[in-house]
């Protein structure tokens, strides 16, 4: 049986910390109600470690994770389990996650989260996995929505009802990123807007025990096409933002996280635009 997802994270606003915001983040923040990290980080790390407790007493923690490669027939590997658990142990998150994709094959660690066909094998497989991981964590896992760059051939479902029936047959819940979903769909010529209304429509509410939002950078590309690419290094736009009020409409307040991981700025912008996402959670509710 699958613990719940737990309470400790607050249906509030708050940020991705990176080492460079570790001191700031001793101090209480406006508009900054827990903290997330990626756990990779600090698995070798003992003085990381120490950073990362302290701040654990300040805030509601939140671990990351992605290397997990949940889509690999491979399986998740065991020592991957063992020492996340560790940290899990340490750190009492309130929650943790990792995404729908693979970064591991035959051994071979790639440096980066590859999507998945959405086929009854490749359920399968993130089915077996998604077991395994929750089984050696002792609690549920939220699973995150990918960027995708290109269309998969062959699929048999669409993405939201992969992930429906994920949350079904293992007990998982959903991270819903409104970047990725908005950042996907325009590189696939899809309408965000429909995409978005095809996930809610699809998870079950109680399953989506978190949201990220980051930003994202255009690079145009031969043709006069204009691709979008994931790399969390500047404020949300206005057009996720947008997407977001439509989640919050639907669902209510959930934890949100502001996810800003290159160009990183100063505390205070990435501070300011958790500030902007509670002000959203402020008016559907939340605290």
């Amino acid at each position: 049986m699958v613990s719940p997802v737990s309470p400790m994270v607050p249906a509030a606003a708050g940020v991705g910390l990176r080492f460079p915001h570790h001191g700031q983040a001793l101090n209480p923040t406006p508009g900054v109600s827990w903290l997330e990290v990626h756990p990779e980080n600090y698995l070798a790390d003992a003085g990381a470690c120490t950073h990362l407790l302290r701040a654990r007493e300040r805030y509601p923690l939140s671990l990351h994770a992605v290397g997990l490669s949940l889509g690999s027939v491979d399986g998740v590997c065991p020592r991957a389990l063992q020492r996340l658990r560790a940290l899990v142990d340490l750190t009492a998150p309130g929650l943790v996650s990792d995404h729908l994709s693979f970064s591991t094959t035959g051994g071979t660690y790639l440096p980066d989260l590859f999507p998945l066909p959405y086929t009854a094998a490749a359920l399968q497989v993130v089915v077996a996995n998604v077991h395994a991981a929750q089984a050696a964590l002792g609690r549920q896992l939220l699973v995150e929505n990918p960027a995708v760059y290109l269309a998969t051939r062959g699929n048999e479902m669409t993405e939201p009802e992969f992930l429906a029936t994920l949350v079904q047959r293992t007990g998982c819940g959903v991270l819903l990123d409104v970047n990725n979903l908005f950042v996907s769909a325009h590189n696939t010529g899809r309408d965000a807007a429909a995409l978005l209304a095809a996930f809610l429509r699809h998870l079950p509410a109680a399953a989506i025990g978190e949201i990220h939002l980051a930003g994202h950078t255009r690079v145009a590309m031969s043709g006069g096409q204009v691709a979008l690419i994931d790399d969390h290094g500047s404020g949300v736009s206005a057009a996720v933002w947008s997407l977001y009020a439509r989640v919050l409409a639907v669902l209510g307040p959930v934890p949100t996280l502001i996810e800003w991981d290159t160009a990183l700025p100063a505390w205070e912008v990435l501070s300011g635009e958790a500030v902007l996402a509670q002000a959203q959670l402020t008016a559907v509710g939340g605290k």
